[in-house]
C-alpha cells in the first residue's frame, strides 16, 4: 500500500482515485485543480474497511463545502464476500432509501454520499428512545426486496468460513478453536434452528448490525444502517439475536476486543425491542409471536458466535487492522459453549 492521490488515504491505485474524484467534480461544476488540496479526515476505524471524510470546497464560495465518503477496502475481506454481490446490494439498498448513494469506484475502494448524522457509540443501543427508532428501522430493512432466490444464506456461508479458517490455521490454532468439531456444531444448529422451524421469517438482514453501522440523525431522530458487507436472507430472528450480541462490545474502548456479556440484555430489554420491531408495522402485536421471536432469538445467539468466532479465527490471518482477533474468537467459542447447555437442553450431551 502507498499513500494516495490525497495524502492521507492509503490506496493501492491512486490514480484510478483521482479519476473518479475528477469526474465528480466535472459533475458537480466544483472542478478543484489540485486535488491535494482536498481536506480529508479519517473516521474511526471499521473493521473490515478504512474510511475518510473528505471535505470538497464548492466552487466560487469558499465557504460552502460538499463532504463526501471514501472507504477503502481492507485486505483480505474479499475471503468473506463477494464484492461485487455487496455492490449490487449497496445499489439496491439505497434505491429503497436507505443508507448513503453510491457516487463512484475506484480499484480497491469506493465513494460514497457522505451522510450528515452521527455514528452511534455503544451506550446509545441502551438508550429506550434509541433503541425504539433502531427496531422500527431494522423492521423496514428486513423488508427490502433484494433480488435472488431468498434463500438462507447462514449456515452454507459459516461452512465455507470453517473451511477457510482450517486452511489457513496452523496446527495449534485449530486444536485450541476445537475446528474439528464445528462443522458438526453447524450441523446441529441448522436441524434446530432450521429445519424443524419453519416458521422462523426470512427476510433481508444486515447480519452485523453492530452501534459502529448505525447512524442517528439528531435534528430528525432519522436512523440510517450502513455497510452491507455482509448482508443477505436469513432468519429475522438471527439478525435479531446478532445485535443483542453486538451490545457486550464497545469497539472504541482500550480493549476493543473483550467482550463484557454482563452487558448482554435482559428478557424485559430483548423484549421490549422486539415489541417495538412488531408494532412498526402499525398494528398491536400478540403475545405469541412476540415470545416466539424472543425465544428464536435467544437460540440464534449460537450462530452468531459461530459465526463471528470464525470471522475472527480467518481475520487474524487476513487483516492488518489492529485488533486481537484470536481473543476475540475464544470469547465467542466460549459464550457458545457457555450457553449451548442452556438455550438447547436436548443436545447438551453434543458437547
Amino acid at each position: 500500500m502507498r499513500i494516495g492521490v490525497l495524502g492521507l488515504i492509503p490506496v493501492s491505485s491512486p490514480d484510478s482515485l483521482k479519476k473518479v474524484l475528477q469526474t465528480l467534480s466535472g459533475k458537480w461544476g466544483d472542478v478543484v485543480e489540485d486535488l491535494e488540496s482536498l481536506q480529508v479526515k479519517p473516521m474511526k476505524s471499521a473493521m473490515t474497511n478504512e474510511v475518510y471524510m473528505v471535505d470538497w470546497p464548492t466552487k466560487g464560495n469558499k465557504f460552502k463545502h460538499r463532504k463526501l465518503l471514501v472507504r477503502v477496502y481492507g485486505e483480505g475481506v474479499d475471503l468473506f464476500f463477494d464484492r461485487k454481490d455487496e455492490i449490487r446490494t449497496f445499489e439496491v439498498v439505497s434505491r429503497y432509501g436507505h443508507g448513503p448513494k453510491l457516487l463512484g469506484r475506484f480499484t480497491g475502494g469506493r465513494i460514497e454520499e457522505f451522510i450528515h448524522a452521527r455514528t452511534l457509540s455503544a451506550e446509545d443501543l441502551r438508550d429506550t428512545e434509541v433503541s425504539a427508532l433502531v427496531a422500527a428501522k431494522l423492521r423496514e430493512f428486513h423488508g427490502i426486496n433484494v433480488p435472488g432466490d431468498g434463500n438462507v444464506v447462514l449456515w452454507e456461508r459459516m461452512r465455507n468460513w470453517l473451511g477457510q479458517a482450517k486452511s489457513l490455521c496452523t496446527h495449534e490454532d485449530s486444536e485450541e478453536f476445537g475446528l474439528d468439531n464445528i462443522e458438526a456444531e453447524i450441523n446441529l444448529l441448522e436441524h434446530e434452528l432450521h429445519t424443524e422451524n419453519h416458521e422462523h421469517e426470512i427476510g433481508f438482514c444486515h447480519n452485523d448490525l453492530q452501534y459502529g453501522n448505525i447512524m442517528i440523525d439528531e435534528d430528525t431522530n432519522a436512523i440510517t444502517i450502513i455497510d452491507y458487507e455482509y448482508a443477505s436472507c436469513n432468519p429475522v430472528a438471527y439478525d435479531i439475536a446478532n445485535h443483542f450480541c453486538e451490545m457486550a462490545a464497545n469497539y472504541h474502548s482500550d480493549t476493543p476486543h473483550i467482550l463484557d456479556y454482563t452487558l448482554y440484555p435482559g428478557e424485559e430489554e430483548r423484549r421490549r425491542f422486539i415489541y417495538n420491531y412488531l408494532s412498526s408495522s402499525g398494528e398491536e402485536p400478540r403475545e405469541e409471536d412476540i415470545k416466539q421471536l424472543l425465544e428464536g432469538a435467544e437460540k440464534y445467539t449460537l450462530a452468531s458466535h459461530l459465526f463471528w468466532g470464525l470471522w475472527g479465527i480467518i481475520s487474524g490471518y487476513v487483516n492488518k487492522i489492529e485488533f486481537d482477533y484470536a481473543e476475540y474468537s475464544r470469547q465467542r467459542f466460549s459464550e457458545y459453549w457457555l450457553r449451548k447447555p442452556q438455550l438447547l437442553s436436548s443436545y447438551s450431551s453434543h458437547k
